[in-house]
Formats: structure tokens, C-alpha cells, sequence
């Protein structure tokens, strides 16, 4: 059987995981989480990549978690031990220094869901659908509104948490779920454009932003402009802010590669 996760890298340092079950949607089961996280770890210690994107084979991006493996075995400590690794991928998306983007076509549901609101962008297709649907098995989706809490706004989340309804790839878009929401046939050049726009920064510069992003939204206002700030007067002594600095005093260019 060929691997859960594919993973491709190109000269750029561009990694692509795709997710590659597509027998069972590219259900979250423990060995494509395993999968996910093996690939997740690799990335964080790899200096040279840029940019990651989270893809899948098949008909579907992924429908949550594998539901036959979870009936299986009905005990306690094994669903928050399965919870409890499911969290831990979606945080090591959120700690990695370079931009993670979710490519989702298909069903994008429940824990699937909360995947592409955990990744930093996402650009769908517009044949995609996105649901938090477990509150029609009867197991809200709890897990998953923590990512979607944090993208969509409260009553529009509550709303796909208690219906379990689908929403569109353009209501996805316009609730702050997606970046982008394009023709099936537009989706790669779409993430094409989004990753040379990510690979024309520095990656010290964006590595630093997001760590900044995400530790600051989960605070006060005032401690929040403390932190922004020192890790504004941290980025300002980084030498390719200094050379984007002067290259636009100097109405140039900036050289990124001195």
C-alpha cells in the first residue's frame, strides 16, 4: 500500500503533503495524523523550506475523523488519546515558522473542517463544501471549533456547529473560512500566485510575523502592542529589513539575497 501522506519538495523549499487515502475520503485516522505530524516535524527542522501546502488525492480533501476506527474501540482514554493527537497536528501547523496553506477540494468536514481553518491560508475550489457535521451523529464538534471560532465570526460558527449544514466554497470565503474560492481548473495557479507572493519576502521576516499573529491574538490589547512592539524593534535590526529599509529610501529593489 502506498504511503497515507505523499510528500513533494521542490527547489524552492515548497513542501506539499497530500493527504493520500483516497479509499476512505483522507479520513483523519491515527496513521495519516501520524503521518501528518512525521511530515510537520521534518518541516520545522528543515531551515531551507518555505512555504507548506496541505493537499489530498482523491475525491474529497478529508472528511474528519475515521469513524469506524473511532467505534472500534469505545473507551475513554482512547478517544482522548486519539483527541489529544489530533490537537497536536493542528498545533504544529500553527508553530511552524513558514506559512501552511490548505488546497481543498471536495468535502472538507468536521475535523477536515477544522484542518483548513487551522492552516494560515486556504484557497478551495469552488466545487468544495464545508461542514463541522458531527452534531448529526450527536458528538459536537468541539475540537473543531476552536480553529473556527478563530476564523469565522461567533454566530456564523455556532450556527454551522449546531446545524451541522454545509456551507458553500463562496460562503466559506465571505465568512472568513478560505482566502480564495476559485474554478476547480484556477485552484493551483491560485496557489501558485499566493506561494511566489510568500517566497518574494524573507522568510526570517514572515517566520517572526506569525509567531507574533498568533501569540497576540490570545491577548489583551495592551499586552498585545507590548509584544507587537518589541517584536516590531526585533524585526527592525534583522538585516533584511534593514536592506528592504534602505532599498525603499533608495527607490530600488530590495536585495534578499546578500
Amino acid at each position: 500500500m502506498e504511503p497515507a501522506l505523499l510528500q513533494t519538495r521542490d527547489e524552492r523549499g515548497v513542501v506539499t503533503l497530500t493527504m493520500n487515502r483516497p479509499s476512505n475520503f483522507n479520513a483523519l485516522s491515527e496513521e495519516m495524523l501520524a503521518a501528518l505530524q512525521e511530515a510537520l516535524d521534518g518541516v520545522a527542522r528543515d531551515a531551507s523550506a518555505r512555504v507548506v501546502v496541505i493537499a489530498a488525492n482523491g475525491k474529497a480533501f478529508c472528511p474528519g475523523h475515521n469513524l469506524k476506527e473511532m467505534i472500534a474501540t469505545p473507551s475513554l482514554a482512547y478517544y482522548q488519546k486519539l483527541f489529544a493527537q489530533c490537537s497536536r497536528v493542528m498545533l504544529a501547523i500553527q508553530k511552524l515558522p513558514v506559512p501552511v496553506i490548505a488546497r481543498v477540494h471536495g468535502i472538507a468536514t468536521a475535523a477536515g473542517c477544522q484542518l483548513v481553518a487551522q492552516c494560515d491560508l486556504a484557497v478551495a475550489s469552488m466545487e468544495a463544501k464545508f461542514a463541522v457535521s458531527g452534531v448529526n451523529l450527536g458528538l459536537f464538534c468541539s475540537t473543531p471549533s476552536v480553529p473556527l471560532l478563530r476564523n469565522v465570526p461567533s454566530k456564523f460558527a455556532m450556527e454551522m456547529l449546531v446545524t451541522g449544514d454545509f456551507i458553500s466554497a463562496q460562503q466559506a470565503q465571505e465568512r472568513g473560512l478560505v482566502n480564495r474560492a476559485v474554478p476547480p481548473e484556477q485552484l493551483d495557479t491560485e496557489i501558485c500566485k499566493l506561494v511566489d507572493s510568500i517566497l518574494a519576502k524573507p522568510r526570517t521576516t514572515i517566520a517572526m510575523g506569525k509567531e507574533l499573529f498568533y501569540r497576540q491574538r490570545e491577548m489583551g490589547l495592551e499586552a498585545a502592542y507590548q509584544l507587537a512592539g518589541q517584536t516590531m524593534a526585533v524585526n527592525m535590526m534583522d538585516a533584511c529589513a534593514q536592506e528592504g529599509v534602505t532599498a525603499f529610501t533608495e527607490k530600488r529593489k530590495p536585495d534578499w539575497t546578500k
